[in-house]
């Protein structure tokens, strides 16, 4: 059977920790070996580490002395693992089950795809809807077309949890960035797509993602414009590394620094139609959108969204602001029922 290699990071989160283990030791058609790096915890994570891997043999723990972030700690554990496929869990999120097998079968069966992923159930409380684990088809993707599709939107198709690496190939990368704390998967995924294909399980659930008020995105990597400057910077680390060689990597870069411009435009204009939009706040998207794709400054969006800002609203203002939120509520739902299925936006 695939050897598969769970990383399972821990910080502070021994209440999710035990669930996320059994998620992995439970699953079917591959052989899991999990590591579990404790950084530093100043909770019960030790304890819970402990019974874990005295329970089961395929449990490893290491802890760590000074707390050393969570770069580092995939960093180590990527050095650290064995076998033929690389999973990072965080200690808060869940696979599904069958998730390893799936990955790994259509990984199997194409050698050129370097990693795979599918569709996460975004998870708020401890009450998870039913996965979808029925008959599950795959998508392959040329790396290049797969990085086409991420630049046109200027957004990432991945949340972490649902995806599965050749080992070989997380190492022929040489782990995550240092310099993107927030933004590191997204240029691990655009450089693995660099070098290899793109597989995607559809049809079926593959993982839980974890979201509450302690993690990460909420509380040091929260807000939209601080969200936008992550994935420049993955685009453009990404970009000065594997992504370099592709054909047409100039005209890729400048479609993703458009699309993240249009982006912050599109934000400003929707915060405009709620009441909510300062003019501190109207400054720093165009700030943003300016610094990112100069250009950006004649289209017909920035004009737009200027005029909108500088006038006096009308007696039919609320009413139309009313029908473009409708409008933007239906665009985002269209989006994500194209993610959904396909695993792209």
């Amino acid at each position: 059977m695939p050897a598969v290699q769970v990383l399972i990071p821990c910080y502070n989160y021994a209440q999710y920790l035990e669930a996320c283990v059994d998620s992995a030791l439970t699953q079917t058609g591959v052989e899991v070996r999990v590591l579990v790096i404790d950084d530093c915890s100043t909770d019960n994570t030790p304890e819970v580490c402990a019974r874990l891997a005295q329970r089961d043999p395929r449990v490893r723990y290491l802890r760590h002395a000074q707390n050393k972030g969570h770069i580092a700690t995939y960093n180590e554990g990527i050095g650290l693992s064995e076998g033929d496929y690389f999973v990072l869990l965080s200690a808060d999120d869940l696979l599904v089950p069958g998730a390893l097998g799936r990955a790994t079968a259509l990984m199997e069966a194409h050698p050129a795809v370097g990693f795979v992923y599918g569709t996460p159930i975004t998870l708020y409380d401890a009450e998870a809807r039913e996965p979808r684990v029925g008959e599950a088809s795959w998508t392959v993707w040329e790396g290049r077309d797969w990085i086409e599709k991420m630049c046109r939107t200027g957004k990432n198709f991945i949340d972490s949890p649902e995806t599965v690496m050749r080992l070989s190939l997380q190492r022929q990368l040489v782990g995550y960035n240092p310099a993107l704390p927030h933004s590191g998967d997204m240029e691990l995924w655009i450089r693995a797509a660099a070098v290899a294909k793109v597989g995607h399980v559809n049809g079926t659930d593959q993982a839980y993602y974890r979201v509450h008020g302690a993690s990460m995105q909420r509380t040091v990597h929260s807000g939209v414009l601080f969200d936008l400057e992550g994935r420049r910077l993955a685009f453009e680390s990404a970009f000065q590394r594997e992504a370099a060689d592709l054909p047409g990597a100039v005209q890729l870069l400048s479609m993703a620094r458009r699309s993240l411009a249009v982006l912050a435009l599109r934000h400003a204009r929707g915060a405009l139609d709620r009441g909510e939009l300062t003019p501190e706040a109207l400054q720093a998207c165009c700030d943003f959108a300016v610094a990112v794709a100069p250009a950006i400054a004649s289209s017909r969006q920035w004009r737009r969204l200027q005029r909108a800002a500088h006038k006096t609203p009308g007696p039919l203002h609320d009413v139309v602001s009313r029908a473009r939120r409708f409008s933007r509520r239906v665009e985002d739902h269209l989006a994500w029922r194209r993610w959904y299925a396909t695993g792209c936006f």
